[in-house]
């Protein structure tokens, strides 16, 4: 046992400088995609309260995303101190945006919350409810917008807009079943491949409802905001929401490409120049993805740094509270 410890440590150290390595060639990629120039300029000409409101929001949605693990500190009971969450799941957010779910959302939290004490149980019980509270405000909003019809189909595109209707009144459908089921199920546990589920009580699904529609409401206000809102504010968000989905099921990293597609095949002509969406999609990638993400590697750092004394103040304040 002696002699393995540090052959892991060496590992972890070796994958630790992978993971950076890898980080840096993808933020080169992503900076090799983007026209510099462009954003310059159109930074430039953007009203100082546009950007301003726009990196409002920015925070706004980060601290928003923050209460899915608040929300996961609730209903697994424990007990780690709120700015620790929080700093936590901005981290795993700006990771998540850019490298996918699996990288930022999951593999991420697993490293960073055991690193703070909590076991693996608890971990995946908080990951697994960030993630479906993610996508249920995603499905409720989605299923107004989709089937309200606030977004207009282009003729010969893949999906028509009768078939948008009519995804858009079963995702309303799934709602209604999520709530009733928390409402009136009596069972509330299942057992998935050795994980426990637990169905949350009818207070709690509302809050991530609200919670996560709130965050998806925010990020399509700043790509209205900086579309100089010449473009209806629920026409932007009707896309965001097509292109993000979009994007899982295609599955390119940070959507690169998607986003730009989707936005370009729906809005441009008709509600907006070719040159101002990609403008306003270039600007929202700085500062949504690359920006925060930035400054998430360092808090990573930092946070790696402090991890052994911070967990060892976790332990300390449980058995003084026990």
């Amino acid at each position: 046992m002696s002699k393995a410890h540090p052959a892991r440590t060496r590992l972890k150290k070796a994958l630790t400088w992978l993971f950076f390595i890898a980080v840096i060639a993808l933020l080169a990629i992503y900076a090799g995609k983007v026209n510099w120039q462009d954003v310059g300029e159109v930074i430039i000409n953007y009203n100082r309260t546009t950007i301003l409101l726009a990196l409002a929001l920015v925070v706004v949605s980060y601290l928003t995303y923050g209460l899915y693990d608040l929300i996961g500190r609730a209903w697994c009971s424990h007990k780690l101190a709120k700015r620790q969450v929080m700093l936590v799941s901005f981290i795993c957010y700006a990771f998540n945006l850019t490298l996918s779910t699996w990288v930022g959302g999951v593999a991420m939290r697993y490293r960073l919350y055991s690193r703070l004490g909590l076991s693996g149980s608890t971990i995946t019980r908080i990951f697994s409810l960030s993630i479906a509270t993610n996508w249920l405000g995603y499905i409720l909003l989605a299923g107004v917008v989709f089937s309200s019809g606030m977004v207009p189909i282009p003729a010969g595109w893949f999906i028509g807009e009768g078939t948008l209707r009519i995804i858009g009144a079963g995702l309303l459908a799934l709602v209604l079943l999520y709530l009733g089921l928390s409402a009136f199920s009596k069972r509330r546990h299942w057992t998935v491949k050795g994980h426990k589920l637990v169905l949350p009580s009818l207070r709690m699904a509302l809050f991530q409802f609200a919670v996560s529609s709130a965050n998806w409401m925010v990020m399509g206000a700043i790509i209205w905001l900086l579309l100089a809102q010449k473009v209806d504010y629920p026409l932007v968000l009707g896309v965001l929401l097509i292109s993000s989905i979009a994007g899982v099921i295609i599955h390119i990293p940070a959507g690169i490409g998607v986003l730009e597609a989707v936005f370009l095949a729906l809005l441009s002509g008709h509600h907006a120049s070719h040159g101002a969406i990609i403008a306003a999609l270039l600007a929202y990638r700085v500062i949504y993805f690359i920006a925060p993400l930035l400054l998430a590697l360092l808090l990573y750092l930092w946070l790696e740094g402090r991890a052994s004394a911070l967990r060892k103040k976790n332990q300390l304040d449980r058995g003084s509270s026990a």
